[in-house]
């Protein structure tokens, strides 16, 4: 199969027909929901995390050093490193400014400059949860007066800088599994050895 796409093959908004809808579980953050779907030549049913959606920041400082934070993640009963990272759950706020909260909230930082770097579906088979990874460099620290109080499993964030060409090894070595971790990681490498040409305005 081959694609005349500029640049080669990309993914494209598709619907299909939306038959039923039914919520099955209202949960605190996403909901379970089961949509039986009309595909043209069969109908099914697909059951699916509902999810409002995610932003991640590979915060990069003057020594091209990436900052990933050690938190418990209960589902997978493991600390993963992960780079400053949340959910996109106030009504309104667009995500670079959602990205820029979360680097402050949970990394008690300030960037001067702000790219999009990465998107991608989590897991397309079972939710519709999109996350986009953003860039930011300039950084400075958010003054004591302002910084945010965290709470539960942020509470004991470990924060860790490590070099960029370092953390690469360790997602290829199977060291680092968190894929906000995985995906920004790679593509923050990936983009500076292009001097950074891919890089996209955060609108």
């Amino acid at each position: 199969m081959t694609t005349d796409a500029p640049g080669g093959p990309a993914d494209r908004p598709a619907e299909r027909p939306v038959l039923e809808h039914t919520d099955l579980h209202h949960g605190k953050i996403w909901d379970l929901v089961s949509e039986t779907v009309d595909l043209g030549d069969s109908q099914v049913v697909r059951e699916f995390v509902d999810h409002p959606g995610a932003v991640a920041v590979i915060a990069l400082d003057e020594d091209d050093r990436v900052l990933l934070l050690q938190q418990y993640r209960h589902p997978v009963r493991a600390e993963l490193w992960e780079p400053p990272a949340g959910l996109r759950d106030v009504d309104g706020e667009l995500p670079h400014v959602t990205a820029a909260r979360e680097l402050g909230e949970e990394a008690d930082l300030r960037a001067d400059t702000w790219h999009l770097l990465a998107e991608f579906a989590n897991s397309p088979g079972g939710s519709n949860e999109h996350i986009l990874v953003y860039l930011a460099r300039g950084l400075s620290e958010v003054p004591e007066a302002d910084r945010f109080t965290r709470e539960d499993e942020e509470a004991g964030m470990v924060p860790l800088w490590l070099p960029l060409d370092e953390a690469v090894e360790a997602v290829l070595a199977g060291r680092l599994r968190s894929p906000s971790a995985s995906v920004g990681i790679l593509a923050a490498a990936a983009s500076r050895d292009r001097g950074w040409r891919t890089l996209r305005p955060v609108d």
